[in-house]
C-alpha cells in the first residue's frame, strides 16, 4: 500500500500466485476517476503499478469507461474542467496519452436551450462494436457511432411528456446509467436520479418508465409511475433480463428487464446505498456498499463492508477480510464499485477517503491499493490480452 503517488504496490504470497495463474500475462487495468485527476493502475502477474501522476490533473473525472470490444483497447474519460468545462477524452495506448477532439463530443444543441454540467457515464453498447453511450446533466443520453470520439443527442428521451416533472437530486439532475443488451441492440436501459428508470425497446425512439415495485419514500405517493432516486443499475451477467437496483432506499431486482420490480433487501444492514455491481460470468451474484441512512452518509454500522448475494437476493452476506476492522467513514459513491472480467473476479471499490480496495477473489479478501487520494468518483477495471 502506498500513499496518493500510487507507485509500486507490491503483490501477497499466495493470493499473487494464484492471480498470476488465472490471468497469465494478460494485463489487469483499473481507472480510478477522482475530483481532481484519473489514476491508472496496472497489474501484470501479482504486482500493482500505478503511473507516478493522475492524468487530467485537477479536473474532476466524473465517468470513465474501458472499452475492449475493438483490436486495441480504447478508454474514455469524462474530464471537467473548472475553467475549461466538462468534455470527453479518449486513449489507445492505455492512458499513456489522451485525444480531445477538435469540437466538443458532448454538446447540447441550440434549441434545447442546455449546456452541458458534466458527464456521469460512459457506456461501450453490448451489441454494436462501435456504438457508445454518454449519460450527462442535464439528464440526457447521447450516442456515438464511432467509439465515443462524437455524440448525438437522443431527443426521444430529451423531449419524453415527463421531463418537465423531473426533480435534480442532491448531486444534480443526472442520467447516470446505461444497460445495453448483447441480444437486442435496440433494448437500452438508463436511470436518472431522481426521474428514476427509463426504457426503450425501438432503439431510442419510444421511452417508457419503468419503476414499478420501487419506492419513493420521501415523495406524498410512495410508488408513482416516475420520479424515484435510483442511485444504480446493474445487469446479471448470465441472463440479460435480470437487473439489480441500487435506490435511495431499497434494493431491488428485476427480472423482466425492468418491467417490475422486488425488493430484496432483507438481510442488509441498511437498505439505502449509491452502488451496485455485478460479477462478470457467475449468474445470480451481485455487489452492494450499504451506507447508513441518508442523512447519514458513511458505512452502515461504521463498517467498511461490501455485501454480496449469490442467489440473486435472496440472501447475502458481508465482505471484509482485509478491510478496515476499525470505525470507517468512507463513502463508496454510485461507480466507485465494479467488476473486471477476470474469472474468479477482481472487485474494485474506491471511497471518500481517497481510499482503493481490490480483491482478486471474488470480494472473498482485500487489500488496499491507494490511500489520501481526492475524493473517488468513479472505478473501471478490465483484463486486457
Amino acid at each position: 500500500m502506498v500513499g496518493c503517488r500510487l507507485a509500486g504496490v507490491q503483490g501477497e504470497g499466495a493470493l499473487d500466485a494464484m492471480v498470476a495463474e488465472v490471468i497469465g500475462m494478460s494485463e489487469v487495468l483499473l481507472a480510478v476517476g477522482t475530483r481532481k485527476g484519473l489514476f491508472i493502475g496496472r497489474r501484470r502477474g501479482g504486482a500493482w503499478e500505478f503511473d507516478d501522476s493522475p492524468q487530467f490533473n485537477a479536473q474532476a473525472v466524473y465517468s470513465v469507461a474501458i472499452d475492449t470490444r475493438g483490436t486495441v483497447p480504447r478508454l474514455l474519460a469524462g474530464g471537467d474542467s473548472a475553467h475549461w468545462g466538462p468534455s470527453v477524452f479518449h486513449s489507445d495506448d492505455l492512458g499513456r496519452s489522451w485525444t480531445e477532439p477538435a469540437r466538443p463530443a458532448v454538446k447540447f444543441p441550440k434549441d434545447t436551450g442546455a449546456s452541458l454540467e458534466r458527464v456521469w457515464q460512459l457506456h461501450p453498447a453490448a451489441a454494436e462494436p462501435d456504438v457508445v453511450y454518454a449519460g450527462t446533466e442535464p439528464a440526457a443520453l447521447y450516442r456515438s457511432e464511432d467509439r465515443g470520439e462524437s455524440f448525438e443527442l437522443v431527443r426521444p428521451l430529451w423531449e419524453h411528456p415527463t421531463r418537465s416533472r423531473w426533480v435534480p437530486g442532491g448531486g444534480g439532475e443526472g442520467l447516470h446509467t446505461v444497460v445495453t443488451d448483447r441480444r437486442d441492440p435496440k433494448a437500452v436501459t438508463v436511470a436518472v436520479s431522481t426521474a428514476g428508470v427509463f426504457r426503450t425497446d425501438d432503439g431510442g425512439a419510444s421511452w417508457a418508465p419503468s419503476n414499478s415495485g420501487v419506492s419513493a419514500v420521501f415523495l406524498p405517493d410512495p410508488d408513482p409511475e416516475f420520479g424515484q432516486c435510483v442511485h444504480k443499475v446493474a445487469q446479471d451477467p448470465a441472463d440479460p433480463d435480470r437487473l439489480y437496483l441500487q435506490n435511495h432506499w431499497g434494493v431491488y431486482r428485476s427480472d423482466d428487464r425492468g418491467a417490475h420490480w422486488t425488493d430484496i433487501g432483507e438481510g442488509l444492514p441498511s437498505t439505502f446505498g449509491f452502488a451496485a455491481a455485478t460479477h462478470p460470468h457467475r449468474g445470480d451474484t451481485a455487489y452492494v456498499f450499504p451506507i447508513n441512512a441518508d442523512a447519514d452518509r458513511v458505512p452502515a454500522g461504521h463498517r467498511c463492508r461490501v455485501f454480496r448475494t449469490a442467489d440473486a437476493g435472496r440472501s447475502w452476506e458481508p465482505l471484509s477480510a482485509g478491510l478496515p476492522q476499525e470505525d470507517h467513514y468512507g463513502t463508496v459513491l454510485r461507480d466507485a464499485l465494479c467488476t473486471d472480467d477476470a474469472d474468479p473476479a477482481g472487485v474494485y471499490f474506491g471511497n471518500r477517503n481517497g481510499e482503493v480496495y481490490a480483491s482478486a477473489d471474488d470480494g472473498d479478501s482485500w487489500r488496499q491499493l491507494a490511500s489520501h487520494l481526492p475524493d473517488v468518483l468513479c472505478v473501471r477495471a478490465a483484463v486486457i490480452d
